[in-house]
């Protein structure tokens, strides 16, 4: 199955089991009269939605790269997951003020209206379901190396840690009677205080791709050890790396004997573009540029990955490059 029929297909099974949940939720939550269900059944329509988004951007995702899109169209996964994120934000935003609105009343004296067993049940019969939906969609995520994939099923586990919170309120709240109801309330705010840490952690992976930011530096450290795998090859530095949506990008300056024909250097500069994708995926971008080794050494380390590029005469170029074709 392909990597977009993959996220269609657990994305649809998440969005099934989302639909059922948030009705029987807010059905739960008014017959219940409970503000921590229907906070709760507010936070599984936001799933909801986030499954809609999914499916409408990974299709644009999952479109080659064209004249308008040279490095393809990856970012869009990347998008679909920040909107995640935001969504996040937003359900947690209600839940805490819905939450804190009914704080007010009962410290202004309101007696707040017991929840009901249906309430309980449905945030029971939640936490089993939506556990289930993350299990199922991390291990695929994480598989197919999915980012927005990985985001939505942080978004079940999110639904699930929300119900927990649901539950000890409304059972807490029916076993400890009526002067206890204020517990109801109080664990929506809970659960919303925890949706908000969880959609930081999806909005800084999302934000950190969206801005060119670099790859961690044990990957970067694969990459220069890679490049230097190759005795003819030395020096690598000006190493610069990006995430685009399930696949990476990779510039490297390395240094050869200038003396060596163009297309020896061609033959390497392809060899290392091969060894790169056998490790990082095919879909991975490799711009090498190729510079003659000189009798003086550089200042700094050969290892620094971000030096200033040298200014002697240099052949440039990757693999793929018109230029270099093979």
């Amino acid at each position: 199955m392909s990597r977009e029929k993959e996220i269609y297909k657990v994305t649809l099974i998440g969005s099934a089991g989302n639909a059922a949940l948030l009705t029987f939720k807010f059905i739960a939550g008014i017959m219940g009269h409970s503000s921590a269900m229907i906070a709760d059944a507010v936070h599984s329509l936001s799933d909801f939605v986030t499954d809609l988004l999914v499916l409408v951007f990974v299709s644009i995702s999952a479109k080659p790269q064209d004249k308008s899109h040279d490095y393809g169209h990856g970012k869009f996964e990347t998008i679909a997951s920040f909107l995640i994120g935001m969504a996040l934000v937003a359900a947690a935003t209600g839940i805490v003020i819905s939450g804190a609105l009914k704080l007010i009343d009962w410290w202004s004296g309101e007696q707040l209206e017991a929840p009901g067993w249906i309430a309980l049940w449905a945030a029971l019969l939640s936490i089993l379901i939506k556990e289930m939906l993350y299990q199922y969609t991390a291990r695929q995520g994480r598989k197919i190396d999915s980012q927005v994939m990985i985001a939505n099923a942080w978004h079940h586990r999110s639904d699930a840690l929300s119900s927990i919170g649901a539950a000890l309120g409304i059972g807490l709240a029916i076993w400890l009677g009526r002067r206890w109801t204020v517990l109801d309330p109080l664990a929506s705010i809970v659960v919303g205080l925890m949706l908000v840490k969880v959609a930081y952690e999806l909005l800084k992976v999302s934000i950190g791709e969206l801005t060119e930011q670099s790859l961690p530096a044990e990957t970067e450290q694969e990459i220069e050890q890679i490049i230097q795998s190759f005795a003819d090859v030395q020096e690598p530095h000006n190493l610069r790396t990006r995430r685009i949506g399930d696949h990476i990008a990779i510039e490297a300056h390395v240094r050869m004997d200038g003396q060596l024909p163009l297309n020896t250097v061609h033959e390497r500069a392809t060899t290392i573009e091969h060894k790169l994708k056998e490790r990082f995926g095919v879909k991975t971008h490799v711009t090498l540029h190729m510079e003659p080794l000189s009798s003086k050494r550089p200042s700094q380390p050969s290892s620094t990955s971000r030096q200033v590029a040298s200014k002697s005469p240099v052949y440039q170029g990757s693999a793929t490059s018109p230029g270099l074709s093979e």
